[in-house]
């Protein structure tokens, strides 16, 4: 496809093995195994594609990066690339010997995720003890000096507590605390029930943010699918900005579209990352405006939204080529409507389904 500009991101999950349990968790139900992953070697060479393409950042993710014992082999070959590397983690296992390993092969931030303020919250969420080692690794990185992010997914279950985990933010030394509802994909989907916050808690956590943005931590709002409204340009449009390599070189042009079945997704083993972001049916199957329908085809905010998620209306309407039904224009708006008034309804919220059997008791 002539004329496409370049991407300027690379998500590298590098492994989709992780140390939690988060029943919000995005990644695909059914995980790449170990001996499927791309070796320390392939990841070289998707960075210097990567660069040769135009990406400027990499995200070294999971899954949990730091069970890759070749980590800081993999982070030397994209900051050997020219590549801005920034460490996506649980912090489990992140001492500081291990961050001066890191920073020694070229790391240049970390962004560290916490599930809620409290400890028994943090834990309970997360399916096993981590709060601790959380802190633990947020001291580490405040006193290598990084640039520090924290990324916290929110939900029924800690958005009432997001004051507090603001003022976590800043006592950990957080530089910019991303406030990320949930988005409903893979596991995330499956505890959607349990997950939907109430229009009041929404309502009470927006305030929160307009009242402690300008001090403290930079915030960032990413805002709730189901109760906008108006539907977010998911990645900034399909195939626009960012990459996703998965831990066994699929790549994709989000990182939860391993769900649409129907699209043929490239694998870096088999294409360069040119070919993937410039030829590839998948990554140009919803690019621009031509393959809109419905609602979208004549919306004077095709251009800003894109038509929204496609992950999202194929996983409501099993069409990815469907308006995203968090559009308020959309003709399956009611199915996302009917859901967010469920929330509030009073009745039970059902209990978490984790990964593993039996997670979350221990915590």
């Amino acid at each position: 496809m002539s004329g496409m500009a370049p991407p300027w991101a690379l998500l590298a999950e590098i492994t989709h093995a992780c140390p939690l349990h988060c029943p919000y968790c995005s990644n695909p139900l059914e995980l790449v195994r170990k001996s499927a992953e791309l070796g320390t070697g392939d990841w070289e060479r998707v960075f210097g594609e990567a660069a040769d393409l135009g990406v400027v950042q990499a995200h070294i993710s999971g899954g949990e990066p730091l069970l890759r014992p070749d980590v800081a082999e993999i982070v030397g070959a994209a900051a050997r690339a020219g590549v801005y590397t920034q460490l996506v983690t649980s912090g489990l296992g992140l001492s500081a010997s291990r961050l001066d390993g890191l920073l020694d092969a070229g790391l240049n931030s970390v962004q560290l995720s916490l599930q809620d303020a409290r400890r028994p919250g943090s834990d309970f969420i997360a399916g096993r003890e981590s709060y601790e080692a959380k802190a633990e690794a947020a001291a580490v990185i405040r006193a290598a000096g990084l640039p520090f992010g924290l990324n916290v997914v929110l939900h029924r279950h800690n958005l009432d507590r997001l004051a507090e985990i603001i003022d976590l933010g800043a006592a950990w030394g957080a530089d910019r605390v991303e406030l990320a509802n949930t988005q409903f994909y893979g596991w995330a989907l499956r505890n959607r029930a349990a997950l939907l916050p109430t229009r009041g808690q929404l309502e009470r956590a927006k305030a929160t943010v307009e009242e402690r943005s300008g001090s403290g931590p930079e915030l960032v709002w990413v805002m709730p699918d189901y109760y906008e409204g108006v539907p977010k340009p998911c990645m900034g449009g399909w195939g626009r900005r960012s990459i996703t390599v998965g831990p066994d070189g699929t790549a994709l042009p989000c990182p939860a579209a391993y769900a649409i079945a129907e699209l043929p997704f490239p694998n870096v083993r088999e294409h360069s990352l040119a070919w993937v972001w410039e030829e590839s049916p998948a990554f140009n199957a919803y690019r621009g405006t031509d393959w809109m329908t419905g609602p979208c085809g004549g919306c004077p905010r095709r251009e800003t939204d894109f038509g929204g998620c496609r992950c999202q209306a194929y996983a409501l309407t099993g069409d990815a080529a469907r308006t995203d039904p968090a559009c308020s224009l959309s003709p399956d708006h009611h199915l996302v409507r009917d859901l967010a008034d469920a929330a509030g309804s009073g009745d039970a919220v059902p209990a978490f389904v984790y990964r593993r059997p039996g997670a979350g008791q221990e915590a």
